[in-house]
């Protein structure tokens, strides 16, 4: 009987438990970085509005499917224009367990102020989706197109249009500027409220005249009655066709173009990290924000604010913001809303 080669075996049990050590350690990699303690998620603006209602919904589908081990707390910091929760997460260099929901004010905040930030202090991390505007009146007025609208506010020399939005020298004063440039002069009183939810109920109590509010800001309104949309502010009509009220749904609402109103302009949601931060830390919140997005809660919430659902993250994302910024600067330039413009 041949001899068994103690030896050889010895190598090969040394081989095979060197092999399952090398096992552990690429699964140990593969789980990487996660959080260790409770997630602060910041809202730079007001309760209520688009970003606010997006991080909270965030928030609640992370929870009611476990998608992460610790908590994610949700915190509005909006003064100074959202400046109070970019400066919070820019002071929080290399802490991973902090994260800020962007919107347009990303760029407007420190153009507008001049206050000490830049988004590239921060770490961008991806875009959840581009969010709409929609021209918006009062159910009661007898505007049923943009072009109506605008037509009577061309012809209304002696009257000043209330236009109700969010904040000042932000999107929705940006978007009543170029508005006010398609109608040859300056009829608009832009009237600044602190959250799109405000500024619904103010359109709804006939306050203002119109507003430029995101989808998911007036859709209740609309759905009870008392609002109607004129047009939706981007190049194409929205893809979502499921019946919103009686006979209408997103898909129905034309684009201003369409309408013969040459104005366009979408809005950032998206998520930033502090500067100072790993590869595998923000590698984790893209990997959280895929699974948030691969929901039905997602895709339900999408349909109900007729979100753009675009992702992005990493260089592209990158590159997005940067030329972003760009054309903000270009916009609020016009406008005479760059800090120091006279």
């Amino acid at each position: 009987m041949k001899a068994l080669n103690y030896p050889s075996m010895r190598g090969c049990i040394g081989a095979a438990i060197a092999g399952a050590i090398s096992v552990v350690g690429l699964a140990s990699s593969a789980q990487a970085w996660e959080p260790t303690k409770q997630v602060t998620f910041i809202i730079p603006a007001g309760t209520g509005g688009g970003a606010d209602q997006m991080a909270r919904f965030v928030q609640g589908v992370v929870t009611k499917h476990n998608l992460m081990k610790q908590p994610m707390v949700v915190i509005n910091k909006a003064g100074g224009a959202g400046a109070e929760g970019f400066l919070e997460v820019k002071k929080s260099k290399g802490d991973p367990h902090q994260i800020i929901i962007t919107l347009s004010n990303l760029f407007t905040t420190p153009l507008a102020t001049g206050v000490p930030f830049n988004w590239k202090e921060l770490t961008p991390v991806a875009m959840l989706a581009l969010d709409q505007f929609v021209l918006w009146v009062n159910s009661e007025t007898s505007y049923k197109s943009a072009k109506d609208y605008i037509t009577a506010i061309s012809a209304g020399a002696d009257k000043q249009f209330k236009m109700g939005g969010t904040g000042s020298k932000q999107e929705d004063q940006i978007i009543t500027v170029a508005l006010e440039k398609v109608t040859g002069g300056k009829h608009f009183t832009y009237v600044p409220y602190r959250g799109g939810g405000e500024v619904a109920v103010q359109l709804v109590g006939k306050h203002v005249d119109s507003t430029v509010n995101n989808p998911i800001e007036a859709v209740a309104q609309w759905r009870a009655g008392a609002l109607r949309p004129l047009c939706i502010f981007d190049d194409k009509r929205s893809t979502y066709t499921t019946k919103v009220t009686t006979d209408m749904a997103w898909s129905d609402i034309p684009t201003c173009k369409q309408s013969g109103v040459d104005v366009d302009y979408q809005m950032l949601r998206g998520i930033f990290m502090p500067g100072g931060v790993t590869k595998e830390q923000v590698a984790f919140y893209v990997d959280l924000f895929k699974k948030v997005r691969e929901t039905p809660d997602w895709k339900e919430f999408m349909e109900k604010g007729a979100f753009n659902n675009t992702f992005m993250s990493g260089d592209e994302y990158t590159k997005w913001v940067a030329a972003a910024e760009t054309r903000h600067q270009e916009l609020m330039k016009g406008a005479g809303f760059l800090a120091g413009a006279k």
